[in-house]
């Protein structure tokens, strides 16, 4: 064998021999590492076989509950041995938790278990157990940063599910570089998915991310697992959403919801619980209904004009900052309602991000409530996007969001006039082709 220096993209992977400023693959600036590389001076000789598609029987696959009702809907109903997962989001967001919580509700199952904890000790790791509840026997618990030491532990033990918290803390003594360093990280994960594969151990790699927002280390990281789940909220707040951005055995983009306890995290399986308001009919608050995934959440989208001392300000929060501007350009252009010396605030309630195209309609009607200061009936719920000429446009699954509305207590919904609706018994459905005349039902829905 041979070793030698090679630069690779930390973005995209791709290999140079050089160190170049941009990435010839991806174009990205300051993206290539150094790396030592192995080649072999002859063929192994080993020869490939193949085998008949159809032959095989791909259905035999019985997944495993983590026993997080919601983190099971993300997954398709579970785990599959010899499967990686990468679960990564924000610190503090609940990572940790949420993977402890699944060992431990495997433990109890009589599930063979193990957590590698390589930023935690044992005892940091059994106090943060307790808080869930009582521990099982089963639940064991080893601490290590080095790859090799974990690779024995999983070879020796053979569990069905095992977590790695996390994948930026494991190091591996063959290599030069520090811990956490882009080829640590992806040496790393590289050779704990083959052994999950080999061993068929459901491996679950937790991870962090960037000040960004976007996933630590290399992007290879997310083609070499079979799953990526991200789980997001504001680790001020209760109320957490898990997301499957990649999953190679199910679906994608569906969503789970849960809320952030003393006792770790709960399912959610009704976001109506978490959102509702019985609050008094004021200027600048209207609801809309949004689709995620399979699902449909009521969405309170709450806005405020005020004067401004100096440049008037824009500020959007769990809302898109884009079409904010857009919606205020579009006001005063079609609908005479001028907010261009004012500051204007912008939000949902509940700390849920509302950015498709469906909130438009309901983000405009909220700024123009607040500008002229009429309020809007709690019970009225408005869903469409808003074009640059005033017009409203249709958006997909209107029957689900209107079945939703109604469901959760709405008894008028403002509809776009384009788009097929399903006839929905228990609210009045009033079709507008305009924001004008949008805005002049929802005056006069003024209780």
């Amino acid at each position: 064998m041979k070793t030698h220096s090679v630069h690779v993209c930390r973005e995209c992977g791709t290999t140079s021999p050089r160190w170049v400023g941009r990435c010839p693959g991806c174009s990205a600036w300051n993206t290539l590492d150094e790396e030592k590389a192995t080649t072999r001076s002859s063929p192994t000789g080993a020869r490939a076989s193949t085998i008949a598609l159809h032959t095989i029987d791909g259905d035999h696959e019985k997944r495993l509950s983590t026993g997080v009702a919601e983190l099971d809907r993300v997954l398709g109903g579970g785990l599959l041995s010899g499967s990686t997962t990468l679960l990564f989001g924000e610190p503090g967001v609940g990572k940790s938790t949420l993977a402890l919580m699944s060992l431990r509700a495997l433990a109890l199952r009589s599930a063979s278990v193990l957590l590698i904890g390589a930023e935690e000790s044992a005892g940091q790791v059994a106090q943060r157990a307790r808080r869930l509840g009582p521990v099982p026997e089963g639940l064991e618990v080893a601490t290590t940063t080095s790859v090799a030491t974990a690779m024995e532990l999983i070879e020796e033990r053979r569990p069905q599910v095992c977590v790695i918290d996390s994948i930026s803390a494991m190091n591996d003594e063959d290599l030069s570089s520090v811990a956490g360093s882009v080829p640590q990280v992806r040496n790393a994960a590289e050779r704990l998915c083959t052994l999950a594969k080999a061993t068929g151990t459901a491996l679950i790699l937790v991870g962090h991310v960037t000040k960004d927002g976007e996933l630590a280390g290399p992007r290879a990281l997310e083609h070499l697992v079979d799953t990526v789940v991200r789980i997001e909220g504001d680790r001020y707040g209760t109320l957490r959403v898990v997301r499957a951005l990649k999953h190679r055995f199910g679906p994608t983009g569906e969503v789970g919801l849960l809320e952030m306890v003393n006792e770790g995290l709960r399912d959610l399986p009704d976001r109506a619980m978490a959102l509702g308001s019985d609050g008094p009919d004021v200027p600048g608050v209207v609801f809309t209904v949004t689709n995620d995934g399979s699902r449909s959440f009521l969405v309170e989208v709450q806005a405020l004009v005020a004067s401004s001392s100096g440049s008037p300000r824009r500020v959007a929060h769990q809302v898109s900052s884009q079409r904010l501007s857009l919606m205020l350009a579009v006001l005063e252009a079609r609908c005479d309602i001028d907010v261009s010396v004012c500051d204007v605030f912008s939000a949902t309630a509940g700390g849920i991000a509302a950015t498709e195209p469906g909130v438009d309609l309901a983000l405009a009607l909220a700024v123009a409530s607040a500008a002229a200061d009429f309020s809007i009936s709690r019970s009225l719920v408005a869903v469409g996007e808003v074009g640059l000429a005033g017009e409203l446009r249709a958006v997909s699954g209107l029957t689900r969001r209107v079945r939703e509305a109604q469901r959760l207590g709405a008894t008028t919904v403002i509809v776009p006039t384009a788009g097929e609706l399903d006839a929905v018994a228990g609210v009045t459905v009033v079709r507008c082709p305009t924001l004008v005349e949008a805005i002049a039902v929802a005056r006069a829905s003024t209780s």
